[in-house]
């Protein structure tokens, strides 16, 4: 359960000016939603976690913390640190965002809601932007193609106007996935386009795809 921070998701997902209402799709223990919701967008995270007990999400989110970089080590020439600088730097944000995360959701529990792909407790259009980090294509050796056509779909089936998923490479060593283009075919008439972002942290995971309704 990453604690990724708010800087993290303006460059892996190209962030500039945000719309009025964001979903964060398996975010995880992100802060990414209270920081936007600071800034008065309507903004809210999905996970499944978010069913625990507040202990036992607590607890989840604490432990959860060095589990990321584990799979770094185990993968180490997988990895540059150009955007995080050093490997302490990323461990201090992701401790910050952890905090973040743990004090907005027991002060506003209503953002957080339970729930996991492919389907999604939301009705149609609900959100202007829809944002999914590190579970679509990072876990193609654990969900299928048939899987992931299926949560796409629902992402775009919650969204009012863009969907923007990060990154396109598997976990790890970071390998392609090779059906992504058979996916993009399948979801015609729905517009994709595979754009570089400011942020690469596994080798060769710089491009996010972004889906827009015509």
């Amino acid at each position: 359960m990453t604690s990724r921070s708010y800087a993290e998701y303006e460059a892996m997902f190209d962030l500039s000016e945000l719309p009025d209402s964001i979903l964060d799709c398996c975010a995880g223990g992100s802060s990414f939603t209270a920081e936007a919701a600071a800034r008065g967008v309507d903004a809210v995270a999905v996970d499944q976690a978010y069913e625990l007990p507040m202990p036992e999400l607590v607890d989840t989110v604490r432990r959860s913390l060095p589990a990321g970089a584990q799979i770094v080590d185990a993968h180490a020439s997988s990895f540059v640190w150009n955007w995080y600088g050093d490997p302490t730097r990323k461990d201090e944000m992701r401790i910050e965002a952890a905090d973040r995360f743990l004090q907005d959701v027991s002060l506003a529990p209503d953002r957080y809601v339970a729930g996991t792909l492919p389907e999604l407790p939301f009705e149609d259009g609900r959100f202007d932007l829809v944002l999914c980090s590190h579970l679509l294509f990072t876990w193609a050796d654990t969900f299928d193609r048939d899987w992931h056509l299926a949560a796409l779909e629902e992402l775009v089936r919650v969204s009012r106007s863009e969907v923007r998923i990060f990154p396109l490479v598997q976990q790890g060593a970071g390998e392609p996935v090779l059906y992504l283009q058979e996916l993009l075919d399948a979801l015609q008439p729905v517009r994709s386009e595979i754009r570089k972002v400011p942020y690469e942290f596994q080798v060769g995971a710089d491009q996010m795809l972004v889906l827009n309704h015509q």
